[in-house]
């Protein structure tokens, strides 16, 4: 019997009409919306979401498995409730399905306890404000960019920046650095990227901390719409029972609209701007507001989020920026210069950017190497145009030491050392904070380039 289904529940209807994932179903009383249906076809499951009432006896729900196989005619069961999935603290070292269902040829989660996957936030009163920064031990986002424990980052960026990558070395940070767990949310992921991720999380030795859900490219677009929130479940589980630091990593949130999009037009909704859903906040934010810390711990979310044409004024990249704590911004042009992890250090911003937040010396010296950053991008067309000599001598410390910091903020990950052939590394804020002050102050002016690219500290061998 599938995951959350029970077997004694009573016939609701008939389906009267199937096209595509959307099933029609006359029913003898209207359930809820986003109630969980189901019907049994040769011992198969079918499980529905209802999604639309369409009359006083007709829903209209979207199927959360290939509607082949299906029928008139065929009875209908109530489940009674929304979805549920099976929690359990085994869940952690597992690789599921959106139901709680095994992926990963093990035997199905040992346990009694079901949650919904849709319910309302923590309240107001319960939940706790961010407490500080959460080090992830890479020295571009520590710096400039900073997570926030129980806040909410976005990884921006076209196809093939490294967004993935950098999700991967996050969960290795989280293990490692702060004895966390990690949920991972792969939505509409490709089932080879799926597989590539789950054996190279099992190499860098961070399955048994690690949770994965997948709803891959080729399901439903009602489970593509949905996993988020299984994931987001298992988060909350973890967080409350556990009460251990959670990250929570979706990959990739525009998926998760495009698959609200999907479903918008197969119910027949009227699109709304550039064709997306009229539903378009009320289902981001549906989302992104349940992804909170309580008195009981921390969930900490770090989301991908694909950037169509590389347009940051895209009404879906922009309606989920309004939701987060820290923007990282990874550049194509970045890439181009052989500059890894990808973050564009100007475009990247934190909300908690702040003196009071961060202290004076974080402050101050990301203030400073923003600023000569900032310098040599005004300067380059002048550099390429008249040369280096053209410029000042001050102009030309700035540019000297900027090549420097930018060289610096590369950083071989732990993730990628199969692929490198580079020993991955992380560093500690301070430290980071301690080599910055030094490029600042020009200890390190006699330096040849080459030897701040790729490494860990300036204090290490490189």
């Amino acid at each position: 019997m599938m995951q959350g289904i029970e077997s004694s529940n009573d016939p609701i209807g008939v389906i009267e009409e199937i096209h595509g994932p959307v099933v029609d179903v006359v029913c003898e009383f209207l359930p809820p919306l986003h109630q969980a249906l189901f019907c049994i076809v040769e011992h198969q499951n079918y499980v529905f979401e209802v999604h639309r009432h369409l009359d006083a006896r007709h829903v209209r729900a979207i199927a959360l498995h290939s509607t082949a196989g299906l029928r008139r005619g065929l009875t209908v069961f109530d489940s009674g409730g929304p979805l549920r999935i099976p929690v359990t603290p085994d869940c952690l070292n597992r690789v599921l399905d959106m139901f709680g269902a095994p992926l990963d040829g093990e035997s199905p989660l040992q346990t009694s306890e079901m949650r919904d996957i849709i319910v309302p936030p923590a309240l107001l009163t319960d939940t706790a404000p961010s407490e500080g920064l959460l080090e992830s031990g890479i020295k571009v986002i520590d710096l400039l960019c900073p997570f926030v424990k129980g806040g909410k980052t976005g990884l921006f960026g076209g196809a093939g920046v490294g967004k993935t990558v950098l999700i991967m070395e996050f969960m290795h940070a989280i293990v490692s650095m702060h004895q966390g767990v990690s949920v991972f949310a792969g939505v509409g992921e490709r089932i080879r990227e799926g597989h590539e991720l789950w054996h190279e999380m099992q190499d860098a030795g961070v399955m048994p901390r690690t949770l994965m859900l997948f709803g891959q490219m080729d399901e439903s677009p009602g489970v593509r719409f949905r996993v988020g929130l299984s994931a987001l479940t298992y988060a909350e589980y973890l967080r409350d029972t556990l009460g251990k630091e959670v990250l929570l990593l979706i990959d990739n949130v525009f998926r998760f609209v495009q698959a609200g999009s999907e479903i918008s037009g197969l119910l027949g909704r009227m699109p709304a701007t550039v064709g997306y859903q009229p539903t378009l906040m009320s289902e981001v934010a549906e989302l992104q507001e349940r992804i909170i810390s309580t008195r009981a711990g921390n969930i900490t979310a770090v989301e991908a989020v694909y950037v169509p044409a590389d347009d940051m004024t895209d009404p879906a990249v922009s309606t989920i920026l309004a939701h987060l704590d820290t923007t990282v911004i990874l550049s194509r042009s970045q890439a181009a210069k052989g500059i890894y992890p990808t973050v564009d250090p100007l475009q990247s911003s934190s909300k908690m950017m702040d003196r009071t937040f961060l202290g004076d010396r974080h402050y101050q010296v990301a203030k400073s190497v923003r600023e000569h950053l900032a310098r040599y991008q005004e300067l380059e067309d002048i550099i390429a145009m008249l040369g280096l000599e053209a410029l000042s001598e001050n102009d030309r410390r700035i540019v000297m030491r900027a090549r420097k910091l930018q060289r610096y903020l590369t950083q071989p990950f732990h993730v990628m050392d199969a692929h490198s052939g580079i020993q991955g590394v992380s560093v500690k804020l301070d430290q980071t904070l301690t080599d910055c002050e030094s490029f600042l102050n020009g200890d390190y002016d006699g330096v040849p380039e080459e030897q701040c690219y790729m490494r860990g500290s300036m204090q290490e061998e490189g």
